[in-house]
């Protein structure tokens, strides 16, 4: 089969979008013999070249380099592209797909990864929550199949765009293969030194934003023993309300944020956490639980939306609205050793359930249904 990608943000974007993209890709290219095209008006250098190591892949770019004109090829110029390349399947990755599609004969494909836009609207510019809508919802209707990365997500599509059960189809995701393996004791200790961490800590990853609930965890603080939080992720004006609480309760010496972690170091900084607390409000799948499950480090994070699905037996959960609740679970796991051995060990089991040999084996079971 001829299997073409939306690859903008496999090829540009170094955060959620951009791993989930390239980890389909490269699953792809590892499990099956597809051959593969990745369209994308622009490419970062680095991520079109570890693309282009792989054996089955062809890159696809409108002829111009400028940027408005590029932009429009990805919405109604990029049809025609991969009509001559004579795909079999379009898989749009990130939440859309080409706005004239619909003409294309090809079978269409679309994973949504959350409508937290519509959960919490407030959280958005007016501006951005209208295109979205409109680009995910139309997605979702040219689309022949959706891929829903939880069963949070699918239940949502469901109840906002009404769209029939039967086209959505639940399908996990891994995290990055950099975290399936323990970090050399060189590494962790070098990478200790670069962020000047401290011995023991609380971690938390995320980018610094109100719906990551990094305040709870300032909160909680009040009610744990004497450990530092680090907080890694990229800061938004978010950060500055966390600020003026950690001065206001006196907590300077118990915070550290580090705003631009070289990704390559995540693994070690996890490994390194006495305990990952994820207390976020909501999320269409929360990858850095999964992350820190398959380092050893055990996991305090949110009841409600898609937590426990990623989370399973492997995990606390806590009310992300109560700071008594999280400091509780937290304190367990510090104090209590024979638990924590077993958020360990249940952990390192529940990632299984997630390795791109089983779910990418359920996405070719998607693609080759469109086969006659």
């Amino acid at each position: 089969m001829k299997i073409g990608y939306d690859a903008k943000r496999a090829l540009n974007n170094n955060r959620g979008l951009g791993n989930y993209s390239r980890y389909i890709i490269q699953s792809a290219d590892t499990f099956c013999d597809h051959r593969l095209s990745l369209c994308s008006p622009k490419a970062e250098q680095r991520h079109a070249d570890q693309l282009n190591e792989l054996s089955s892949v062809e890159m696809v770019a409108p002829k111009s380099k400028n940027k408005l004109l590029g932009a429009y090829w990805r919405s109604f110029g990029q049809v025609k592209d991969i009509s001559k390349v004579e795909l079999d399947v379009f898989h749009g990755l990130s939440n859309e797909l080409p706005l004239s599609i619909s003409k294309s004969s090809v079978a269409k494909v679309v994973t949504i990864h959350d409508l937290i836009f519509l959960r919490f609207p407030e959280l958005y510019k007016p501006l951005d929550r209208n295109i979205y809508n409109k680009k995910f919802r139309q997605a979702c209707e040219d689309a022949d199949k959706i891929i829903a990365i939880s069963e949070q997500t699918k239940a949502d599509i469901l109840h906002y765009y009404n769209i029939d059960e039967k086209k959505i189809e639940v399908i996990y995701q891994d995290c990055d293969t950099q975290f399936h393996q323990q970090p050399a004791k060189n590494k962790l200790e070098e990478t200790r030194e670069k962020y000047n961490l401290p011995k023991q800590f609380l971690l938390s990853v995320g980018t610094i934003e109100e719906r990551k609930n990094q305040l709870l965890i300032l909160k909680a603080l009040k009610n744990i023993k004497e450990i530092p939080l680090v907080l890694v992720g990229r800061t938004t004006i978010y950060q500055d309300e966390l600020q003026k609480f950690i001065e206001e309760n006196d907590l300077q010496q118990r915070v550290t944020f580090i705003n631009n972690v070289q990704f390559s170091d995540l693994p070690a900084i996890y490994s390194l956490a006495e305990v990952f607390v994820y207390p976020s409000i909501f999320e269409g799948f929360g990858i850095p639980i999964i992350e820190a499950q398959n380092l050893s480090t055990p996991v305090v994070t949110s009841t409600g939306s898609c937590f426990a699905e990623t989370g399973g037996d492997a995990a606390l959960y806590s009310n992300p609205q109560k700071a008594e609740e999280l400091a509780v679970n937290v304190t367990k796991v510090l104090l209590d050793s024979q638990l924590k051995a077993e958020l360990i060990a249940k952990g390192l089991s529940n990632v299984l359930r997630f390795r791109a040999e089983r779910t990418f084996a359920q996405l070719n079971g998607v693609y080759k249904g469109f086969v006659k």
